[in-house]
């Protein structure tokens, strides 16, 4: 308890200093989006998505934070799938092209990946966006070529859950691997 008292008081003292005068205190002013600074969401919505490719350096940076969030997701097979098609198209990409892989990068996991592999319907505006369309075909295309049809759900239905799911008896479980 006295340890938060301290760190209270020194936040207080720190906000309250006179050292610079005249200066105004935010403590959270975010200044592109709330997940990075390369997010299409804005608080105010009134700064466009700035991507500047004007110099070799701030291509490089850009493309390394992009393809950083398309390999480390937190979702295995997305971090495999996305990472893995951004790394090959990345540096053919245009700005427009920089901007339908931001908007894709910004959706959630588990619609993403139930949109990618058919599970689901996209809504209009994600099937219309080329990086989504380019992935899906990809996703799809490996889909087929490698695993059996009968394994995978009719599109727009769930996927079966596991290769035990249609065991029997008293203590079969009731559905999934459990």
């Amino acid at each position: 308890m006295a340890t938060l008292r301290r760190a209270l008081l020194n936040a207080h003292r720190i906000l309250n200093s006179s050292t610079v005068p005249n200066r105004t205190t935010t403590i959270f002013r975010p200044q592109y989006g709330w997940v990075s600074r390369f997010s299409s969401t804005n608080i105010s919505n009134s700064q466009p998505l700035d991507i500047d490719l004007s110099t070799e350096e701030s291509k490089r940076r850009l493309f390394n934070r992009l393809l950083y969030r398309s390999k480390q997701r937190g979702f295995l097979e997305l971090d495999l799938v996305l990472g893995k098609w951004v790394e090959e198209h990345i540096s053919s990409m245009d700005e427009n092209g920089i901007k339908a892989l931001v908007h894709v990068l910004d959706l959630e996991n588990p619609d993403l990946w139930k949109w990618l592999t058919n599970q689901e319907q996209p809504p209009e505006a994600v099937s219309n966006n080329p990086v989504f369309s380019a992935v899906q075909e990809k996703v799809l295309k490996n889909l087929n070529d490698h695993s059996a049809p009968e394994t995978r759900a009719i599109p727009g239905q769930p996927w079966v859950r596991g290769w035990d799911d249609i065991k029997k008896g008293r203590d079969g479980p009731i559905a999934g691997n459990q």
